[in-house]
């Protein structure tokens, strides 16, 4: 069977999106179930996209970052305040920008709020990559760590009462301990618009898993798995480990910070973008995405953080129902304890079914020799495999 070509993949992938996002209106109005569904689909896709920014660092190249919640967060807020003045500057009214803007008018406004986000997230990332050229292990993951801390911190900790300096009076404009709703006009806050529905969330997601299978099969992606291996042996061979690590970490970086935006301008989404966005939680949440797929494996990064979203949400939805059923040991129940409980004793099951992840470091439709044949050693005359012909 003649494989499909790449181009056609891509074309196919966004018809399909294309027909997602005209029909979401349609599909949810009348259904509050479908939309409680639909709006777990799209966060599974902006979580598939940050589980495999974070797996080619920490899967491919083998360096342990637990600071991708702070470029999640720096792509939220930016993301969130260039849709909002590209939609002010639109002449949307307040009204139109929680109302599910039209596919038409997404198209203006996202490739606005996307580019902004992968400068800059690149060049933090690559700020923030620099480390790893002496670090590696805990000390590290404390840098990345360190990051993501500062940069919530300095958003909470700046008031406009205290701003002295257009720096300082820039970041008070992100609200602080409320999140950023957006520029003010008059008295009241514009909000954060709801552009992105599942042609950008899905497309995205898909597209970056499309690249991320292709990293991988390349002559960069074993690079950088044989800098993970051994940077001493890679070294030797011509490969340049420490431009290896900081690209990762660029790459890494740019997705997260996609995500963190279409995290903030989701359809349906809150209108706000909160600090909690950046909290160590956030990062703890997608490196157990990766562990769970298994680290290094593409498919295996995007099937774990589907199965972390509909669990998380769907037992939070069946513990309210059962809460509301009127059986007084469900009303007493702490939901959220109970929820978390019982996700980690099923990470504990899975890991000691399978400690290296669901799927290992093979992909989804890989078999265990790497979707190749095995070239099987010649046989001479004798049938012993290496044996000199006659």
């Amino acid at each position: 069977m003649k494989k499909i070509p790449p181009w056609a993949m891509v074309l196919i992938g966004a018809l399909v999106c294309v027909g997602l996002d005209l029909g979401y209106d349609a599909a949810v109005s009348a259904d509050r179930a479908l939309k409680f569904w639909m709006h777990i689909a799209v966060i599974c896709a902006i979580n598939v996209l940050g589980a495999t920014s974070l797996n080619i660092v920490n899967g491919m190249a083998g360096q342990f970052s637990i600071g991708h919640a702070g470029f999640v967060g720096l792509g939220a807020y930016l993301g969130g305040a260039v849709a909002a003045r590209v939609a002010l500057m639109m002449g949307l009214s307040l009204a139109q920008l929680h109302d599910n803007l039209t596919l038409g008018q997404s198209m203006v406004i996202m490739p606005a709020v996307l580019l902004p986000v992968i400068v800059v997230c690149a060049l933090v990332g690559f700020v923030v990559g620099l480390p790893s050229l002496r670090l590696r292990g805990d000390y590290l993951a404390i840098v990345t760590l360190g990051f993501s801390e500062i940069l919530r911190l300095t958003v909470l900790g700046t008031a406009e009462e205290t701003a002295q300096n257009p720096i300082t009076r820039a970041i008070a404009a992100l609200g602080g301990s409320l999140g950023y709703r957006g520029p003010r006009v008059g008295t009241d806050f514009t909000g954060v618009p709801s552009v992105a529905g599942p042609f950008w969330t899905v497309g995205i997601a898909a597209f970056a898993v499309f690249l991320a299978l292709r990293l991988k099969r390349s002559g960069y992606g074993r690079a950088l798995r044989a800098v993970r291996e051994d940077e001493i042996a890679a070294a030797a061979v011509g490969v340049d480990p420490a431009r290896y690590k900081v690209t990762a970490f660029v790459l890494a970086a740019v997705g997260a910070g996609i995500a963190g935006a279409l995290l903030a301008v989701q359809r349906d989404g809150p209108g706000i973008v909160s600090p909690a966005l950046m909290k160590f939680d956030r990062s703890f949440e997608v490196i157990t995405m990766v562990i769970l797929g298994g680290s290094g494996s593409v498919s295996g990064a995007a099937i774990g953080a589907i199965l972390y979203t509909v669990v998380f949400y769907a037992s939070e939805e069946g513990l309210r129902i059962a809460g509301q059923s009127g059986v007084e040991i469900f009303a007493k129940m702490d939901a959220a304890a109970l929820r978390m409980a019982l996700f980690a004793a099923t990470l504990v099951l899975v890991m000691l079914v399978r400690p290296e992840g669901i799927f290992g470091e093979r992909e989804l439709f890989e078999k265990k020799d790497g979707g190749k044949p095995v070239d099987k050693e010649p046989k001479g005359k004798s049938g012993v495999p290496g044996a000199l012909e006659a």
